[in-house]
């Protein structure tokens, strides 16, 4: 018996088909028992009919619940009035794995749905994301790979710090200790000297303290690191990095951006240039909004929101026109999604990063290695991390970013 998935019963529209999936819900009575059942592919109603049926196949049918596994054969026909508009009139149906009762109902928190989230993964508004999150995945490798991009990888374990020592995961390393890596820029610095042009998609651990809906533990990026580039070109790969990963969703998941209400039309609206301001004029932007900051300090995530909802499209923040800043930038989301890209032209002078270095309370020393990329002949050089979090939880619409990841990891949850 071959079996084909809803979406492939649906689009052959007639005719005998089998299927098999997980009941995604069920009513019955006497006479009839309506199985909605789902696969990773979409959902369809079976119509099991006790008239037509052997007794064994209706004695079946009753024993269904819901998120048991199971087959079914029948004829598929177009219904206006089932879930997706198709219905399977069934023939023959087995049950595969019984289901107990299924923790999960309708209205329960969101504490519950994480607590349960080995289980919520099989709703349909999670399997929605997780098929943009994949999508995601597939445009960033795509853009890069099509760029003549070499795909490269460092190590998880760090014997230093690179974003900042407070936000270090330690772990005992053998008899030694050593981090989880923030970012793969220091290790990315020494590669392109080999291979010029490289990107990784891989996970960063940061332990901040934060408990927003913006803020994971553990979470993926995206990160290039180019040869030559200076901050202008950097801004360009940047920008079209994010608008072919938008162009590449909607192409591919129309269907999951609409059942997670995004408004599709404004995303085929995102395309370059994005506009472009300096760090200066972002303070002058929240002055007149009457928030003062003190020049030099960070964006909080209110200032970023406050920012990000003056544009249609993302906003980047460079403070390059000014000569007492650094050559770097952040890109902003619109509505509200925070930080999405931080990069930067990278230093190239000893001398001024064992000067900063010592300033953030490290040992130069220990560095070594790093300021080896520099003795040996440098170049211009720069890089980003785009956190692939962000952009989905952005792209899907969603309120939390524990959303866009299977099994979210922050500074309250550490299980499932």
């Amino acid at each position: 018996m071959e079996f084909i998935s809803i979406k492939q019963a649906m689009e052959k529209g007639t005719g005998q088909v089998n299927v098999r999936g997980w009941c995604y819900r069920v009513r019955n009575s006497n006479k009839m028992a309506f199985i909605v059942l789902r696969d990773s592919t979409d959902i369809i109603q079976c119509v099991v009919e006790k008239s037509k049926l052997s007794e064994d196949i209706w004695n079946q049918a009753l024993k269904v619940t819901m998120e048991c596994s199971l087959e079914i054969t029948g004829d598929i026909k177009k219904d206006e009035r089932a879930p997706t508009g198709y219905e399977v009139s069934v023939s023959s149906l087995k049950i595969i794995g019984e289901s107990d009762s299924f923790p999960i109902t309708k209205d329960q928190s969101p504490e519950f749905l994480l607590d349960k989230r080995h289980l919520w993964l099989r709703s349909r508004k999670m399997t929605s994301i997780l098929k943009v999150r994949s999508s995601v995945f597939q445009a960033i490798r795509k853009f890069f790979n099509d760029k003549g991009f070499y795909e490269e990888h460092s190590p998880m374990f760090s014997p230093t710090s690179c974003e900042g020592g407070s936000t270090l995961f330690e772990v005992k390393y053998f008899d030694d200790i050593m981090y989880l890596t923030q970012s793969w820029q220091l290790y990315a610095e020494a590669m392109i000297s080999a291979l010029e042009k490289i990107y990784t998609i891989s996970p960063c651990f940061r332990a901040e303290k934060s408990k927003t809906s913006r803020h994971l533990s553990e979470f993926w990026m995206a990160e290039t690191e180019i040869a030559w580039f200076k901050l202008d070109d950097i801004l360009k790969n940047a920008e079209d990095l994010v608008v072919f990963i938008v162009k590449y969703v909607v192409e591919h998941n129309e269907e999951e951006l609409k059942f997670l209400d995004q408004d599709i039309e404004k995303l085929k609206k995102i395309k370059t240039p994005f506009p472009r301001i300096t760090y200066t004029k972002a303070l002058e932007i929240l002055k007149k909004d009457g928030i003062e900051i003190e020049w030099g300090k960070d964006l909080r995530t209110t200032e970023e929101d406050i920012i990000s909802k003056k544009y249609e499209k993302p906003v980047i923040i460079t403070n390059y026109e000014n000569p007492k800043t650094a050559l770097c930038f952040d890109m902003i989301a619109p509505e509200g999604y925070g930080e999405i890209i931080g990069g930067s032209e990278r230093d190239t002078d000893i001398e001024e990063m064992k000067k900063a270095l010592i300033e953030q309370g490290e040992k130069p020393e220990k560095y070594e290695w790093y300021f080896d990329t520099r003795r040996y002949g440098k170049v211009p050089h720069s890089g980003y991390g785009l956190g692939v979090e962000r952009v989905i939880a952005w792209l899907c619409n969603s309120d939390n970013i524990k959303d866009t990841i299977p099994f979210p990891r922050t500074m309250i949850r550490r299980m499932p």
